[in-house]
């Protein structure tokens, strides 16, 4: 399809939600609603060095604008694709003196293109940023009073070119970019390394259990079915994870995007027993108090985990992991949040360790509970299963690993479609651990000799360090 192509859908009025978008015809799980490129982006700031401004891979090694010494390319294609968005920038910094913020960034590049164009509703963007949301006025006076700072630095960094736009144009467009801006990710979807605005995704409404997803793909969103979705039926997006308790998610979109989630997973609690739910055994349960014991024990030992990431030391996060899981096993059943955390975290950084053995225990147990809880069709499950997978492999655990790996294949086909490059990663997996599992059921022993051999023949590689977030929620909100 082509970018920005909008045939399939129309904008229509909904219930209390304000506006939203309905499909015209039917569509299929895995099927491109539509495809949308960046009205604006920026890289975040703490990763200018790392990131390319232009198609938003991180690379080791990029080449720097030789003006404002700011922006960093892959290379010069990257650096000519970016020249109409970089140049009023790049000319912005070197009278500013220093780059401004993300945020500042952002806003100017979308006043730059407004004054380069009109902004107006075509057929392949089906709203204005002018009638986009704000919510301005539902800001606190701390958010205000950053507001009226970021309006004055816009207006000593912004050079206007004659076009006059006075401060509630511009707290409009700080307002937009607080509660629309739209986190990218990586060219392999892990991490979070920018923000743009996306005119058509904006008119997507929330739900909890949606049926869309969107996914960034070769410099554009995706919206993307991960169910089948009748004709004029509503499409929605989940703002935020939905490994949180009811009450979490509703305060979590209240406090960041002024609504009040009115979805039946919302007002029914649909799953919350599960996300809380303590062991029983014979028609026995674990007594209130020993299961705020746990959960106590859980929230401090989270603290002092917090702590130790911070400064790199992986084995102590291991022996806190080891300690709480301890406490928690006996006492939580395996769809309780809190245990589930536990295993993500330790799985993460033994693997990262290179105890695989025991990384692919935690990382068993952790993908089963996630499967009670996530859409059978979501793409953070289908990105768990995939590293389980992985763990598993390592661990010369052939036939979980493919296991794991072909169902990770199967989800992400429909999240990500198989163009994206997770998918063509994950398929080149899959047909590695079936030609593995294959060698190991003709011979067993000779599969694990040959294995050993290969990696004594190796050298060591260390694994990706554990990251501190991975893509979870779909806006980005400015810490």
């Amino acid at each position: 399809m082509t970018v920005g192509n909008m045939e399939k859908v129309e904008v229509f009025d909904t219930d209390g939600k304000g506006r939203g978008l309905k499909v015209k015809q039917d569509l299929l799980s895995g099927d491109v609603v539509f495809a949308e490129p960046a009205y604006a982006a920026v890289v975040f700031d703490n990763l200018i060095y790392e990131v390319c401004h232009s198609c938003f891979k991180k690379q080791a090694k990029l080449q720097r604008c030789g003006q404002c010494k700011f922006a960093h390319y892959c290379d010069r294609t990257c650096q000519k694709a970016a020249w109409t968005e970089h140049k009023n920038e790049c000319v912005a910094i070197r009278n500013y003196g220093k780059p401004t913020s993300e945020t500042v960034r952002l806003a100017s590049r979308i006043l730059w293109r407004m004054a380069r164009e009109e902004d107006i509703v075509t057929a392949d963007r089906l709203s204005s940023l002018k009638d986009l949301q704000d919510h301005v006025d539902d800001l606190n006076e701390e958010e205000k009073a950053q507001l009226a700072v970021d309006v004055e630095v816009l207006r000593s960094y912004w050079h206007p070119n004659n076009q006059h736009f006075d401060s509630q144009s511009l707290s409009h467009i700080f307002g937009v970019i607080n509660c629309n801006g739209f986190t990218i990710s990586d060219q392999r979807g892990l991490q979070a390394v920018g923000v743009g605005i996306f005119p058509n995704l904006c008119l997507i409404n929330h739900d909890c259990w949606p049926n869309c997803t969107v996914i960034l793909n070769n410099g554009k969103i995706e919206l993307r079915t991960i169910q089948p979705v009748k004709t004029g039926e509503e499409l929605t997006v989940s703002y935020v994870d939905f490994l949180n308790l009811s009450a979490d998610r509703r305060s979590q979109l209240k406090n960041h995007y002024y609504f009040d989630c009115t979805c039946e997973h919302c007002t029914k609690g649909i799953k919350d027993d599960l996300m809380q739910a303590v062991k029983e055994e014979d028609g026995k349960k674990p007594s209130d108090e020993t299961v705020k014991e746990v959960i106590e024990f859980s929230k401090t030992t989270m603290e002092k985990i917090d702590k130790d990431r911070s400064e790199g030391l992986w084995n102590n996060v291991v022996k806190l992991c080891r300690e709480c899981l301890k406490k928690q096993e006996p006492v939580l059943a395996e769809t309780n949040l809190y245990l589930l955390k536990f295993l993500s975290l330790a799985s993460e950084v033994l693997s990262y360790l290179q105890h695989f053995g025991e990384a692919a225990e935690y990382a068993k147990k952790m993908v089963e509970g996630y499967q009670k809880l996530y859409h059978h069709n979501n793409a953070q499950l289908g990105m768990s299963l995939m590293r389980a997978g992985v763990t598993h492999w390592h661990a010369g655990l052939i036939e979980p690993a493919h296991a794991m790996i072909c169902q990770a294949n199967g989800i992400l086909l429909v999240t990500h479609g198989p163009s994206h490059p997770i998918t063509k990663d994950v398929e080149t997996m899959r047909c590695q651990t079936e030609m593995e599992l294959r060698m190991f059921k003709e011979n067993e022993f000779l599969y694990h000799q040959m294995r050993e051999a290969a990696l004594k023949n190796q050298k060591m590689q260390m694994m990706a360090e554990p990251a501190a977030e991975y893509v979870k929620e779909l806006f980005h909100r400015k810490k």
